[in-house]
């Protein structure tokens, strides 16, 4: 049988490979027979294999019940808490997520695509809502036999007419709030939110309660959009986006006032031990970082590579005379 440090260099290989952890406990399940040979592999760590972070852009809050047939629904969805762990693996992820009211979620229609000959599609909002899942308010809107929700904009109210078009004339839009344009039918200037970066995507920045962009220039092909925290974005013309600043603008202003509110919000006590000033916090003067450039996402063929580092000689080959033969 090949003795443990030989099998701690393999497994060590294995997860330079991006294999999962099961064929690495596989491996390791011979080698934990012996108690004599469970303490030496302890000091090898291996769960960096699998082990997500918080910025993979995984909710490690709860995850939602979607119905079974797809099809988009204002009914409030049920959920199920994930306390911060991941919802594959079970591990803990983020240590101070967990408990809270219990909450369902209302799904949100992050696409405000409308006709493309000049026409509108003309919505009515119902009602203006609370949701629990996210800062900002938002609409029940309606046109024809269907309902949906969106992001409530700061002046929208019950009764409202908002139109949604897709199309791009030759001289730019007088905006309204509440309405969706591509942002190159609107002119410079104009404050908008739930941006999108790629035609047809859907929302994606702008999102937070009493946020706005602003349509700054267009540079060629591009239209520039300027972020709330200053970033430009060099976007599409055909990119979707609503007219006008997000409602619940004193959400940054409320005051938790006690420990157990930040518990019904589904948060769990931080560690409460006394750090040194790094300067890691506080504010900076920085430069604006550089525009960023979004462009159709082209489907790229997927390959692996498999790299062993420790082939070839361990050191550089260094010949003994300068002779070239």
């Amino acid at each position: 049988m090949a003795s443990v440090r030989s099998l701690a260099v393999l497994c060590h290989h294995l997860g330079r490979l991006t294999l999962g952890a099961s064929p690495v406990s596989v491996l390791l399940a011979p080698a934990a027979q012996g108690s004599h040979s469970v303490l030496p592999v302890r000091k090898y760590n291996y769960y960096h294999i699998d082990r997500p972070k918080p910025s993979d852009k995984k909710n490690f809050r709860y995850v939602v019940h979607y119905p079974e047939d797809g099809q988009y629904t204002v009914k409030p969805l049920k959920t199920t808490k994930l306390a911060g762990r991941d919802p594959e693996t079970g591990r803990i992820i983020v240590g101070t997520l967990g408990g809270g009211a219990k909450r369902n979620y209302r799904w949100i229609d992050w696409f405000r695509t409308g006709p493309t000959d000049g026409t509108f599609l003309e919505e009515r909002v119902i009602h203006i809502q609370y949701d629990p899942n996210r800062s900002a308010r938002i609409a029940l809107v309606g046109g024809g036999d269907s309902l949906r929700y969106i992001l409530a904009t700061e002046n929208m109210k019950s009764g409202d007419l908002i139109k949604t078009s897709s199309f791009i004339p030759r001289i730019p839009v007088r905006p309204k709030e509440g309405d969706a344009y591509p942002v190159g039918a609107l002119p410079s200037g104009t404050i908008v939110s739930c941006v999108e970066v790629v035609p047809g995507d859907g929302a994606r920045m702008v999102k937070a309660a009493g946020t706005s962009g602003t349509v700054m220039r267009k540079i060629g092909q591009k239209v520039v959009v300027q972020l709330p925290s200053k970033r430009e974005l060099a976007l599409d013309p055909q990119c979707m986006a609503t007219v006008g600043r997000l409602s619940n603008i004193t959400h940054g202003q409320q005051h938790i006032g006690s420990a157990q509110r930040n518990r019904w919000l589904g948060r769990r006590p931080a560690s409460g031990l006394w750090q040194r000033k790094d300067g890691y916090r506080g504010r900076k003067i920085k430069p604006i970082p550089p525009m960023k450039s979004y462009d159709v996402q082209k489907e790229e063929i997927p390959y692996t590579q498999f790299t062993i580092p420790t082939e070839g000689p361990r050191k550089k080959i260094i010949p003994s005379t300068d002779r070239v033969s």
